[in-house]
C-alpha cells in the first residue's frame, strides 16, 4: 500500500468498470472493486490489473449495491484491508428496457436501487474516510440517457438523478477537500454493447454523433484518472461529457 491513493469502483468485473480498475492500478492506485455475481470475471480483472501494475493491491468484493447493510459490511472490509478510500467511482448499473406503462414496480426498483441509491450508499459509506483526511474524489458514471430517451424510463431517471447527486455532494463537501463530479457517457464500445446493440442503433449513433464513432473504454479510464488526481481538484460539481458531441438520444 504505502502512500498510494486507494480507489473504490463499484461494478468492476466487466466492461467500463473493468477498464477503470486496470487503468487505475496502472496509474499507481491501489484498487478495491465490487461485482454482483461474476466471481470468475472479477478474478480475471484482478489478474489483469496485477499484471499491468505489479506491486499494486487489487481486491475484489462481492456486493449487491442495492442493499445498504451489505454496502456497510463490504465497505468496512475494504477499509480494514486497504486502510482508507480516497476515490469513489460509482459505476455499477443495470437497465430494464420498457416504456413507462409497461415498467413493473420490481424493474423500477431494481434500476433505481442499483444505479442511484447504490451510488449514494457507497458514497455515504466512504465519506468519513475522506473527511478524516480532508481529501477525496467522488465520480458518478452517468449517461446521455439523463436527457431522456424512449423505452428506458427507469434508467433515464436513475442517470439524471446522479447529476443532481454529484452537484449536491460538491456543495456539501467541497470545502472539506472533497470534489464530486459526474461523467456523462455516450455510446462506449464494450463486449456488452457489441453483442446487444442492433445495427440500426449503431448506424444511428455513428450517423448523428459529431465524432462519427463510439467511445473507447480507455478514454473513460483517462477521464476518471484526471478527476481522481490532484490535477482535477478545481473541477467540482460538474458534468463531463464523453459523448463525442452527441448529447441527445431518441
Amino acid at each position: 500500500m504505502g502512500d498510494a491513493r486507494v480507489m473504490f469502483v463499484s461494478g468492476g468485473s466487466r466492461g467500463i468498470g473493468a477498464g477503470i480498475v486496470v487503468a487505475a492500478a496502472r496509474a499507481g492506485f491501489d484498487v478495491a472493486f465490487t461485482y454482483r455475481s461474476a466471481a470468475e470475471a472479477a478474478r480475471e480483472v484482478v489478474r489483469k490489473a496485477e499484471e499491468a501494475a505489479p506491486g499494486r493491491l487489487v481486491r475484489a468484493y462481492q456486493l449487491d449495491v442495492r442493499d445498504p447493510s451489505a454496502v456497510e459490511r463490504v465497505g468496512d472490509a475494504v477499509l480494514d484491508d486497504l486502510d482508507r478510500v480516497d476515490v469513489v467511482v460509482a459505476n455499477a448499473a443495470v437497465t430494464k428496457v420498457g416504456l413507462a406503462f409497461s415498467t413493473s414496480n420490481e424493474d423500477w426498483r431494481e434500476v433505481i436501487d442499483t444505479n442511484l441509491s447504490g451510488a449514494f450508499w457507497i458514497t455515504r459509506q466512504f465519506l468519513p474516510s475522506m473527511l478524516a483526511q480532508r481529501w477525496g474524489r467522488v465520480i458518478y458514471l452517468s449517461s446521455v440517457a439523463a436527457n431522456g430517451m424512449s423505452g428506458d424510463v427507469a434508467y433515464c431517471a436513475s442517470k439524471a438523478g446522479l447529476l443532481g447527486l454529484a452537484k449536491a455532494m460538491a456543495k456539501e463537501y467541497g470545502r472539506k477537500g472533497i470534489t464530486s463530479n459526474a461523467i456523462m457517457l455516450g455510446l462506449v464500445e464494450t463486449d456488452m454493447t457489441a453483442a446487444s446493440m442492433s445495427d440500426m442503433n449503431r448506424s444511428f449513433y455513428t450517423q448523428y454523433c459529431p465524432s462519427g464513432r463510439a467511445g473507447r473504454i480507455d478514454e473513460v479510464g483517462e477521464a476518471i484518472l484526471y478527476l481522481a488526481r490532484e490535477s482535477g481538484g478545481f473541477v467540482n460539481g460538474q458534468v463531463l461529457g464523453l459523448t463525442g458531441g452527441l448529447d441527445w438520444y431518441q
